[in-house]
């Protein structure tokens, strides 16, 4: 206990002694939200990465759909990598941060506004991250909470307050510039946590091969009655395992916390090298999380399971940890505290400003002096970590199942509404208001129809079996959504081609190199 405790106290106390050190930074909304838009390849990369990952994915997810697909699911891990990570950089990164510095866009739903010149379209935007970011912030704290409650017998409770007020401190202090030194060092952290627990899951059954072959041996006729089939290439299930990968692979390119991302790297030539970091990062965190899942029901005998036989899965890893040494647990609960604490203070930080930029700045207060951005967004952050951190204490102690359910569209009700218009907006000039318009209404309205559906709202006879699953119904949405938008913006009138030729004009700026950027040293 006390080496865990030591080690909690060391790594918050450098965390806020971050923040109180980049206050200095955030004087207005450019350093507050975007770094200036200096921050280098290392910091975005990292940055990028804690908050694609979070306790949600590296506990809630890789438990479940390890126990669901075996190692088959080491796919959506390596989905994250080249989908997630490196096509998203290489597709988005560039074209993202040129377009938005042009356009003076700090958030996405800003950039959708400008982009598509029309105000009404960035304040339903911002509206659907209101809605949507606070049930995804407040499913941050879940995972967390299972590994604290076995390795400190804490109340969920008293781990969230921890958290939240601590995760509130560095990024009310310093901005986006505590946010990502601290994304830096939690990265490490976690790359450190991951490869141990690897190395510990594979140790505990005689090696990798010796796992796979216990794996292999293990049977459930209620999934699969093929002999072998958790250790398989695909696993029991490839079409939900499908329906995962594209979800949480091709989502990121559609949610304004990582595209973000985006904005605040420090200039054009240093996103090469944030890719391949940002691409190896994921490789090792995404796939060796869900590697580690695939294992899970090997550790059947340190799992929950409720009254009528069904796995819990969000203590499908904490049980995994449970018997290992004091030193590894510390740096597992290390690992996913950062993962936890990054992604909150990105999901809040992206909540504030937009709701601050995009709706209040212009609609409600006609006009803003810096000063009073930056205090608004503070004051919003507060808002965001009590009302996601009062929601979270709510649902896990009355057990609400409409909360449970509506975390778990928010995902693809964000990325479904916001991913065709945003892509398409970067590079074709053919990309119409109303498409833009009809992906956002699509992408919330069916997702809404699938939270109905499953609290029993809505008959569940509406969607057809395979889209009654939140996860294959965001997947399907983004798809959708890359059809729907190039269909429509075809069906209706071209945009305003000066204002549109504007828009896409610095994109054509000359570049000077230095010649001996030319040179191979």
């Amino acid at each position: 206990m006390l080496i865990k405790l030591l080690i909690l106290v060391v790594f918050f106390t450098i965390i806020v002694s971050i923040g109180l050190y980049c206050r200095k930074k955030a004087v207005d909304v450019n350093s507050f939200v975007l770094g200036g838009r200096s921050i280098g390849p290392w910091m975005t990369a990292f940055a990028y990465g804690t908050t694609y990952f979070s306790a949600v994915m590296l506990v809630g997810y890789s438990g479940q759909f390890g126990w669901r697909f075996g190692v088959s699911s080491t796919w959506i891990g390596i989905g994250c990598a080249v989908i997630g990570s490196l096509l998203s950089w290489v597709v988005l990164a560039r074209r993202t941060r040129i377009m938005t510095q042009h356009l003076g866009s700090a958030t996405m739903p800003d950039f959708f506004g400008t982009r598509y010149n029309s105000k009404p379209l960035k304040l339903v935007a911002s509206a659907i991250v209101f809605v949507f970011m606070i049930p995804y912030t407040a499913s941050l704290y879940n995972g967390l909470s299972r590994v604290f409650a076995m390795a400190f017998n804490i109340d969920f409770a008293i781990v969230i307050v921890i958290m939240a007020v601590l995760t509130g401190v560095y990024v009310i202090a310093g901005g986006y510039w505590a946010t990502a030194i601290n994304d830096f060092l939690q990265g490490s952290v976690m790359l450190i946590g991951v490869i141990a627990f690897i190395g510990a899951v594979l140790n505990t059954n005689g090696g990798l091969m010796s796992s796979i072959d216990a794996l292999a041996r293990v049977s459930d006729s209620a999934v699969s009655d093929s002999p072998g089939v958790f250790a398989s290439f695909l696993g029991p299930d490839p079409i939900n395992l499908f329906g995962v990968l594209i979800l949480v692979s091709l989502g990121t390119w559609g949610l304004p916390q990582m595209i973000q991302k985006f904005y605040a790297i420090q200039s054009e030539k240093q996103i090469a090298k944030g890719t391949i970091i940002s691409t190896l990062f994921a490789i090792v965190i995404a796939g060796g999380g869900f590697f580690i899942g695939g294992f899970g029901r090997l550790f059947a005998d340190s799992t929950a399971f409720r009254s009528d036989g069904s796995v819990i899965y969000d203590s499908i890893i904490p049980g995994m940890l449970s018997g290992y040494s004091d030193l590894l647990m510390g740096i597992m609960i290390l690992l996913i505290l950062a993962a936890s604490m990054s992604t909150l203070a990105s999901l809040v930080m992206t909540s504030a400003s937009t709701l601050t930029l995009d709706f209040i700045q212009g609609t409600i207060v006609k006009t803003m002096s810096e000063k009073k951005k930056v205090l608004t967004i503070r004051l919003l952050i507060v808002v965001f970590v009590i009302t996601s951190a009062a929601i979270a204490i709510f649902q896990y102690n009355n057990s609400v199942v409409f909360i449970a359910q509506l975390m778990g569209v928010s995902w693809g009700a964000l990325a479904g509404s916001f991913l065709a218009p945003y892509l398409y907006g970067l590079y074709w000039k053919r990309t119409t208001k109303i498409a833009a318009w009809c992906s956002m209404a699509f992408g919330t309205l069916f997702n809404i129809i699938v939270f109905l559906t499953s609290i029993n709202a809505l008959p569940k006879s509406l969607l057809p079996e395979l889209l009654r699953s939140p996860i294959n119904a965001g997947a399907f949405t983004m798809l959708f959504g890359l059809i729907l938008v190039p269909l429509v913006s075809l069906l209706t009138p071209k945009p305003n081609k000066e204002y549109v030729d504007k828009c896409f004009s610095c994109y054509d700026e000359n570049t000077v190199i230095a010649k001996d950027t030319l040179v191979i040293k």
